[in-house]
């Protein structure tokens, strides 16, 4: 792994993190001038509502990966996603504290909002994210209880290319996901945020089959 390819990915995080203290303040304000509030079925509700919960397994299995192996550039990966994506989820949750809305809906179906197409039925990606949803979980790349279970068993580098292989497919379901925002959400915060995720989570993806590659792994599909 390069310098050059960490502080790509540290610019990525820093930029974020700034947009979403920006979106904050801004979604915020409340005042006459602003848009209204989404409601509690839009893209830009459900959005925060999944990704949130989609985050939180990744901080969950970076922070498991880092106390069952002592490589540092896998600690320092891991480290840096859970970081990131509990920053992120944080910004996510408190907008929807912000909106007056939910942080759970359990009258609404996980990705509904992107399988709707926002509300006109269009979205031609809905069913290509839909369908990497894994048996067992709720969202595109999310691992499995099973799955899960499988990395808080193992250690050393059995473990580092379990957490790789899950990440990255984790990853790419995030992306699915954040895609989802920039074409349907209408607050443009929350879209700067989730085009910030497809970028920062591509490059990390790239990071990672690096890093499989070098322990003689393959990626997961």
């Amino acid at each position: 792994m390069t310098r050059t390819h960490w502080a790509s990915i540290t610019a990525v995080v820093l930029a974020l993190l700034f947009a979403g203290g920006a979106t904050l303040a801004t979604a915020g304000d409340g005042g006459s001038s602003g848009p209204a509030a989404p409601t509690a079925e839009s893209a830009d509700a459900g959005f925060a509502r999944d990704m949130s919960v989609h985050h939180q397994q990744a901080v969950e299995m970076s922070f498991v990966v880092r106390d069952r192996t002592d490589d540092e550039e896998v600690r320092r990966l891991a480290y840096d996603i859970a970081n990131t994506q509990a920053n992120q989820r944080g910004m996510m949750l408190g907008w929807l504290d912000l909106w007056g809305l939910p942080k759970v809906a359990p009258d609404a179906e996980p990705m509904a909002w992107m399988a709707s197409g926002g509300g006109d039925g269009k979205d031609p990606h809905a069913g290509h994210s839909m369908a990497k949803a894994g048996e067992g979980s709720l969202m595109p790349g999310m691992a499995t209880a099973e799955q899960l279970a499988r990395l808080g068993r193992l250690s050393g580098e059995r473990a580092e290319i379990e957490y790789l292989q899950l990440m990255i497919v984790h990853h790419n379901g995030g992306v699915d996901m954040a895609e989802g925002c920039v074409r349907l959400c209408t607050v443009g915060p929350e879209r700067e945020l989730a085009r910030g995720m497809v970028d920062a989570q591509r490059s990390e993806v790239e990071l990672m089959v690096d890093l499989l590659k070098k322990r003689g792994a393959q990626v997961r599909t």
